[in-house]
């Protein structure tokens, strides 16, 4: 595991734009104890070597609930990384595909992690831009690599990033009150305390009726919820993150937002001890990177077209003022998903960062 990590050390030595997951989230992926998607996925990392020198990785699932809920029969790869060498990435690629082939696979395809929550879709543009906490950043080769090995694509995401305007654009203002006095909707800040109880629990069981139809997801068990209720919570600042409630008190929206930890984490590289610990209370307690990162939104399928993306940027955009946030950025949005991407027309958006999962028939070998 340790050669595990040391591979991005050497790949993205000199590279600004690369930011490195913290090393403890990593070696918890493969941890029952930490990762209740094991429940229900198998999981398996591989390392490439060149001699005694580790070149490449890649990490092979098989996520049964999803597969059960697609009725497909896939194995995914995920957290690949490999010098610029096309023995590596074939090596690594046709490892994960005979492991799949031997447990009754029919096709690959990545990266997806084990949830929507990890990482997902190579970058196959802008490599000049920074990347986020929360995508997949990788240098212009790997796409090509790809491309050489038989895959081909299978959905796109965008992220959208825009300027944060100093009001509220009329549009939303005007959405936004009606869907108060005529529907009857009201925003709401939790306490952390709430988010941890009852409340947090429902957030997330919204989030599995929202997301259902998207593709590659599959249902959060409980205990997914409450591991991450456990982890993340207490991390989070409650004033970037509302709820909408209708007149019965349910809630039928919430946004997850946050200020970026983007260059504490370069500044970490990935570590907490020694000085890791101080970059990242730094910046959670400053949000001094005057970016935020809008995490995920949902709304329920019954109040979509109500006007409650509306209620989040209304309160959303003083908010950010107040914080002294500049810009924004979302995480990855399916580029089919019209409807999502429509809603940002107001904040005059720009649409960076495209990512792909590619695909590939599982062949058997003769």
């Amino acid at each position: 595991m340790d050669d595990f990590l040391r591979v991005t050390d050497t790949i993205y030595r000199d590279c600004p734009q690369y930011v490195p997951d913290f090393e403890g989230d990593v070696r918890g992926l493969f941890d029952p104890r930490k990762n209740a998607g094991l429940e229900f996925s198998d999981i398996q990392p591989f390392v490439a070597y060149r001699g005694e020198e580790p070149v490449g990785r890649i990490v092979g699932i098989i996520n049964r609930k999803a597969n059960k809920h697609w009725n497909i029969r896939n194995v995914r790869f995920s957290m690949i990384e490999f010098v610029d060498d096309m023995a590596v990435s074939q090596a690594l690629l046709d490892t994960v595909e005979q492991w799949g082939r031997e447990r009754g696979m029919e096709k690959i395809h990545g990266p997806l992690g084990v949830t929507d929550f990890d990482k997902e879709g190579m970058l196959v543009e802008d490599f000049h831009l920074t990347g986020s906490m929360t995508a997949i950043y990788n240098p212009p080769y790997y796409p090509q690599h790809m491309e050489a090995l038989g895959f081909a694509k299978e959905v796109d995401w965008l992220q959208v990033r825009i300027e944060i305007p100093e009001e509220v654009p009329a549009r939303y203002a005007r959405t936004a009150q009606y869907a108060r006095e005529q529907i009857g909707l009201t925003v709401r800040k939790y306490s952390k305390k709430q988010l941890l109880g009852e409340r947090g629990q429902q957030i997330f069981k919204l989030l599995n009726a929202s997301y259902a139809p998207i593709f590659g997801f599959s249902e959060l068990s409980p205990r997914q919820v409450t591991s991450f209720l456990r982890k993340y919570v207490m991390l989070i600042d409650t004033n970037l993150i509302p709820v909408v409630e209708n007149r019965e008190g349910e809630i039928v929206g919430a946004a997850v937002t946050m200020g970026s930890l983007v260059k504490a984490l370069q500044q970490s590289r990935g570590r907490l001890l020694p000085f890791g610990w101080w970059h990242l209370l730094r910046s959670m307690k400053l949000c001094n990177e005057g970016c935020v990162e809008m995490l995920l939104v949902a709304v329920r399928p019954d109040y979509q077209g109500m006007g409650v993306n509306a209620l989040f940027f209304d309160d959303l955009i003083p908010v950010y003022n107040r914080y002294g946030f500049r810009w924004a950025e979302t995480g990855p949005q399916l580029e089919d998903n019209v409807r999502e991407l429509a809603q940002w027309k107001p904040l005059k958006p720009q649409f960076v960062k495209r990512r792909r999962c590619w695909v590939k028939e599982l062949r058997i070998k003769s």
